[in-house]
């Protein structure tokens, strides 16, 4: 809906394998959000028909750098992120910020929770992940995640996913110490932003050539 309020044409959806019979190669840009399965054939068959991806789809980032490569290799154009809010891009450098200032304050320990409706198939998020990857990158105290349970060593960062009705998505990074607690938070009160990011990147990847993610399109 977004993108034709904006004046822009819907030149094919894909639901099914026999969608792609009328996938057209002129289309000026792919929007991906399907499952983690199914992504990585989807970008792939998008650089056939040499159509720039933007793709929101989380759950195969392991495959990234496989992915990149024939990316470049083959002169297409990937866009892609585990959350198209600007807000939420805010708050991974807001993360990494903090995680590098708190390597020096070792009584200061993090969590991190996610809160998502019932429908949304990967857990912890892709966002989630990004958050704990943030915080590996940048505090020399941590080398892993895991999802919380009973036997987490001191190296990992642990995280708690939630599946709750009708919740779009909430974010929260916790640093415990024993005097006091740092936390910072993302909340979508709907998916609204998550729409208009895509849209964005969109816009702005079409003319492009290369991989790209949100630090590029926000300046981060």
């Amino acid at each position: 809906m977004q993108a034709l309020a904006a004046g822009h044409q819907i030149a094919c959806k894909v639901d099914n394998e026999n969608d792609w019979n009328c996938f057209p190669s002129g289309a000026d840009v792919a929007i991906e959000f399907t499952t983690p399965d199914t992504a990585v054939n989807n970008i792939f068959r998008c650089f056939d028909a040499g159509v720039p991806v933007v793709c929101g789809t989380t759950g195969w980032h392991s495959r990234l750098p496989e992915v990149s490569m024939i990316c470049l290799a083959n002169n297409q154009t990937l866009f892609y992120a585990s959350n198209f809010s600007p807000g939420v891009n805010i708050l991974f450098e807001i993360n990494r910020r903090l995680a590098e200032l708190l390597n020096g304050f070792p009584h200061y320990q993090p969590f991190i929770s996610e809160t998502h409706h019932v429908q949304k198939l990967d857990a912890p998020s892709g966002t989630a992940i990004v958050l704990a990857h943030g915080i590996i990158d940048h505090n020399q105290r941590f080398n892993t995640w895991k999802l919380r349970d009973e036997t987490q060593s001191p190296t990992e960062i642990p995280i708690e996913a939630l599946r709750i009705d009708k919740v779009p998505g909430t974010h929260r990074v916790e640093w415990k110490g024993p005097e006091d607690t740092l936390e910072i938070r993302h909340t979508a009160h709907n998916r609204t932003g998550f729409a208009r990011g895509a849209l964005l990147a969109a816009q702005w990847v079409c003319k492009k050539k290369g991989v790209f993610t949100m630090k590029d399109l926000l300046n981060l």
